[in-house]
């Protein structure tokens, strides 16, 4: 999937495939999957954008769960990992997206990319994962 301008509408394409593969639209892995989408969909939009390019949104069935991916095509600096991410201050207008997906992935990781660019990956875990994959 890829997403010019989205994070409503690809939390929602998102759930739709997760559903496809027997995940529940309002389980809760469902609906931390919306909620990574949206903000890792936001944060690319915002902070990962080069003009005349999108970002890449990748959803898979893993070992015991989902995977999110999003990558973009932004060299330069890497937004924070897992344990380095700081709350942003009250008033703050921005910097909640990564704290979010902190608090909702039960994994995470920001990995670099060849050509230049990133990829934030979060996974979420779904109980009766192997009944999905030979559904799938």
């Amino acid at each position: 999937m890829d997403g010019a301008g989205a994070g409503g509408d690809l939390d929602a394409v998102a759930v739709g495939q997760l559903h496809a593969w027997g995940i529940p639209y309002d389980s809760d892995a469902s609906e931390a999957v919306a909620v990574i989408v949206a903000e890792l969909a936001a944060n690319a939009v915002t902070h990962g954008r080069v003009p005349g390019r999108d970002f890449e949104l990748r959803l898979a069935l893993v070992t015991g769960g989902v995977r999110v991916e999003v990558t973009d095509s932004r060299s330069g600096s890497r937004p924070p990992g897992p344990g380095d991410v700081r709350a942003p201050l009250p008033l703050a207008e921005s910097g909640r997206g990564l704290v979010v997906v902190d608090a909702v992935a039960d994994r995470w990781e920001v990995l670099d990319r060849e050509p230049p660019g990133k990829t934030v990956r979060a996974e979420v875990d779904v109980p009766g994962w192997l009944s999905l994959v030979r559904r799938a």
